[in-house]
Order: structure tokens, then sequence, then C-alpha cells
């Protein structure tokens, strides 16, 4: 089924993003998910992450991700297909 092919997607949200509890709701759907990767605050305010798993969870992932926790507002967000590198958990990174 092509919905169960591991897949790993960079993606880069802009907006309100930091300081929402953005990247812990992220780190808690993705653990939800069975999803691997990290996630982190850049310095010009928006957060970028990589996100490994099967493609269907992925896309519910990412679709999370526009939408963000309740105090965000996204603006924007950048996915680009990157190569797996097996992820164990999904963390976040200072």
């Amino acid at each position: 089924m092509e919905g169960n092919i591991e897949k790993a997607y960079y993606f880069r949200v802009t907006g309100r993003v930091q300081g929402v509890s953005y990247r812990y709701f992220a780190s808690k759907m993705a653990a939800e998910l069975g999803i691997k990767g990290w996630i982190r605050n850049l310095p010009d305010g928006s957060v970028e992450g990589v996100a490994e798993g099967e493609e269907d969870v992925l896309k519910r992932f990412l679709s999370w991700c526009k939408e963000g926790p309740p105090l965000a507002n996204v603006e924007e967000i950048e996915i680009k297909p990157v190569s797996i590198e097996g992820y164990k958990e999904f963390s976040i990174r200072f």
C-alpha cells in the first residue's frame, strides 16, 4: 500500500510559532503518531524540523503543523523531502 512507504520531510513554519508551545505540541503529536525526527526554534522566529515515518501518517502530522496549537498563528509552512536518517525518537532541539 503506497501510504505505508517510509518518507522523511524537512519543514519550516513561520508566523507566531515561538512562545506558544508549538514545539511541545508538535512533539506530542509526533509521539502519538509514531513519527521520529526533531524540531527546534530558529533565531528568526520560525520553527524547523525533520519528520520521518509512514507517508500517510506524515501527511496527518504535516497537516497539523499547518494549523499548530491553539495560540499559534501559522503564516506559512515550507515542506521538502529529505533523506531518511533513521531517528529513534522525536526530540525537541535547543
